[in-house]
């Protein structure tokens, strides 16, 4: 079954880290674009980071500096570390894969307390 299990997130304080985990079964990464994308409450869904399959990365500005996308080509897994957090990072993250068609993790939430 081609899937994207997602792992990490929580609540933590203004400042703080979390590091995101975003595993496939099914499909190799490193062979395609991979993506995080994060929604608010009441907001559209954001690109925040992607990585090709040559390593290339490349950051949303509000992002910029904070958050590093990076992927493991041993676990098949890619990871969002995300570092000096502030509240408006507040939202539920997804990570994407794109072979012939968009393959969603089940989303993590993420709180950031002021």
């Amino acid at each position: 079954q081609v899937r994207l299990v997602q792992s990490g997130g929580g609540l933590v304080q203004a400042g703080g880290s979390l590091r995101l985990s975003c595993e496939a079964n099914g499909i190799i990464v490193r062979t395609y674009l991979m993506t995080w994308h994060r929604q608010a409450p009441g907001k559209q869904r954001e690109l925040v980071a992607s990585i090709t399959s040559g390593g290339s990365t490349n950051y949303a500005d509000s992002v910029k500096g904070r958050f590093t996308i990076s992927r493991d080509n041993a676990k098949n897994t890619v990871y969002l570390q995300m570092n000096s957090l502030k509240p408006e990072d507040t939202a539920v993250y997804y990570c994407m894969i794109r072979p012939s068609f968009e393959l969603w993790g089940q989303g993590t939430q993420v709180t950031v307390s002021s």
